[in-house]
């Protein structure tokens, strides 16, 4: 008897948007929205600056966070940041921010000089983390391994880890040339799976009906299920993938703020009110007027 080859069934693309665009940012996924498809990825901002775009003073972009931690990979150019625990720097071109965030912190940054292209995620905290300490990792490009053109932003893949603590999930960056195929297998059990190109165009592969284009600028949602998804590149295309285990956890969201809870919400923000207090009284914060 011949051998039948099995044709994979792909996953099907159950959401897919441009999101809302203000000036250099736009805002692909919030809390309230698609934030609770893809727990616990609640919030991805697309972010392209470049000299025509008003300086920006990091003085005066101070905000606070509880509850998650954030995550901002550098894909072309620099950004600043600085943090109520004292660490500043610079994060270069293919740098890694990771923040997060516990019981409260403050922090702030800015474009470098330039063209710049960021994505920045939220990743909602479980509850042994959620009011727990700050902690923060901020990664070199040669500190990040690569498997093929994946780069291991959190969690593991294909036997590459990356260095930083964080829950368990995987968040990849990738780069593929125009016609290159690529396929990415979930663990067991992670059924939480998107996509959103930087640049170029993505498709999907599966059965004809499945295949689908996403284009640069746009985040993809795939049904639940942890079956593996392959791409191919329709042009020199760079993406960002997160996959993970749906976390269980309602939202309990403030302005800046994701907890499992609304009592955890409350002492999430009132820390960061006493940090609040703390940066009006030396003069880093100035009081509305």
């Amino acid at each position: 008897m011949l051998a039948t080859q099995t044709q994979t069934r792909g996953r099907e693309i159950v959401h897919q948007t441009r999101g809302r665009r203000r000036g250099p940012i736009t805002r692909l996924v919030s809390p309230s929205d698609l934030g609770e498809m893809i727990k616990p990825f609640v919030f991805l901002d697309h972010a392209i600056f470049s000299d025509r775009d008003a300086p920006m003073d990091k003085n005066l972009l101070w905000h606070p966070h509880s509850g998650i931690a954030t995550v901002t990979v550098v894909l072309e150019g620099s950004i600043e940041y600085a943090e109520t625990t004292g660490r500043s720097g610079v994060v270069e071109t293919g740098g890694v921010e990771w923040m997060r965030a516990g019981h409260g912190v403050w922090h702030t940054g800015a474009a470098g000089k330039g063209d710049v292209r960021v994505f920045q995620l939220w990743v909602a905290l479980p509850p042994e983390l959620e009011n727990g300490p700050v902690a923060s990792h901020y990664l070199r490009p040669e500190e990040l391994s690569s498997v093929g053109p994946a780069r291991v932003i959190l969690g593991s893949h294909d036997g590459a880890t990356s260095p930083i603590a964080a829950p368990p999930l995987t968040y990849l960056s990738v780069a593929l040339k125009a016609g290159e195929r690529w396929s990415f297998h979930p663990a067991k059990g992670d059924t939480v799976a998107w996509v959103a190109v930087d640049q170029g165009t993505l498709r999907t592969k599966g059965t004809p009906r499945m295949q689908a284009d996403v284009v640069g600028g746009e985040i993809a949602i795939f049904e639940p299920s942890d079956e593996s998804l392959d791409f191919l590149a329709q042009g020199d295309t760079r993406f960002v993938l997160g996959s993970a285990k749906r976390h269980p956890h309602d939202l309990a969201l403030g302005n800046y703020s994701v907890h499992t809870s609304v009592e955890a919400l409350l002492e999430g923000e009132a820390e960061i009110r006493r940090i609040g207090q703390r940066l009006l009284a030396d003069g880093t914060l100035q009081p509305l007027t």
